[in-house]
């Protein structure tokens, strides 16, 4: 038995097959064409199912998870990525369901892609055994799912916890969403490349003005970087603070791309949360990256899948 999982984010388009211990062990993946048509778009996600039906595991396959950049809607089966302009109300999950390789009687179910991760960090990741967490998924874009009382607390919509569009500045840049001063807009990978650039950073020789590149100079020490990282982290913290004040969390777990600069967005955003995070109830939340790296989104969403289709792989499986 196998579970289907589609990871569909700003940068890239992932499809994976993961058996019942939450293990990778078949997986395509395809440059997302951001700024195409929403046919090129799908075009890519048919690839990516036909590369995955072609394995000899897809015969077992038991049902199937898509986590899509947000926001979604879980009841429409339809996805409106705020950085994918070319799907606005998109209907991904009958998109999905009618290729043909996909078995009767398979139904696909949609989740945030963030949330998604949050369900693979609680059922075998670093947030296995909180009660109530707050999981981002910082990369692309800034986005985040929430565990409270044990579970995966998706909403109504599949949207909860979307931590990106938290309001950390009033007077802050627009953000593609249409408001403004979004952590999104401060913490994102396009926006700590941005402010690095701004403030004066210059990407090595024939490299690209990435994220990444921009966390290399800063563990060189570069000024112009650190601060990039540093606003990145002010941003982080205040929403996280905020969360906590909220609903109050045991744990926060990061994850995404931009987290694999370590300690460069790390040392900020915890030095940050303490000045933000001051009553009782909200300090010392720990906060650690993610255990999946960058398969959480995958995982998760074979949890959805599974979770839905009633397989049974454990309460923590479970949206």
């Amino acid at each position: 038995m196998v579970y289907g999982a589609l990871d569909i984010g700003g940068t890239k388009i992932a499809g994976a097959l993961v058996d019942t211990e939450g293990r990778v062990v078949a997986r395509s993946q395809r440059p997302t064409p951001a700024r195409d048509s929403a046919e090129a778009l799908m075009a890519a996600v048919t690839s990516v199912l036909d590369e995955l039906a072609d394995r000899p595991e897809w015969a077992a396959l038991a049902c199937l998870g898509i986590g899509s950049a947000g926001p979604v809607n879980t009841f429409a089966g339809t996805v409106s990525p705020v950085n994918i302009p070319a799907w606005r109300s998109f209907p991904l999950v009958e998109r999905v369901r009618s290729h043909p390789a996909v078995p009767a009687g398979i139904e696909p179910v949609l989740i945030g892609d963030a949330v998604a991760m949050t369900a693979a960090e609680h059922w075998i990741g670093a947030a296995r055994n909180a009660a109530n967490a707050l999981c981002m998924v910082v990369s692309t874009g800034v986005g985040g799912g929430l565990v409270l009382g044990g579970a995966v607390h998706a909403g109504t919509t599949g949207n909860a916890g979307h931590i990106g569009h938290i309001t950390v500045d009033q007077n802050g840049p627009v953000c593609p969403c249409g408001a403004r001063g979004c952590v999104e807009r401060y913490a994102s990978g396009t926006a700590i490349a941005a402010h690095a650039l701004e403030s004066g950073w210059t990407p090595p020789a024939g490299l690209p003005a990435t994220a990444r590149e921009v966390g290399t100079s800063a563990r060189a020490g570069d000024p112009g970087a650190l601060a990039a990282f540093d606003r990145a982290g002010r941003a982080l913290a205040a929403a996280v603070a905020a969360t906590a004040a909220l609903v109050e969390l045991d744990l926060v777990v990061v994850g995404g791309g931009v987290s694999q600069a370590g300690d460069v967005l790390f040392a900020p955003l915890r030095r940050h949360l303490a000045s933000y995070a001051v009553l009782d109830f909200t300090r010392d939340v720990p906060v650690v990256p993610a255990a999946l790296a960058l398969d959480a989104g995958l995982i998760g969403a074979a949890a959805a899948g599974l979770s839905r289709a009633g397989a049974g792989a454990g309460s923590r499986a479970t949206l």
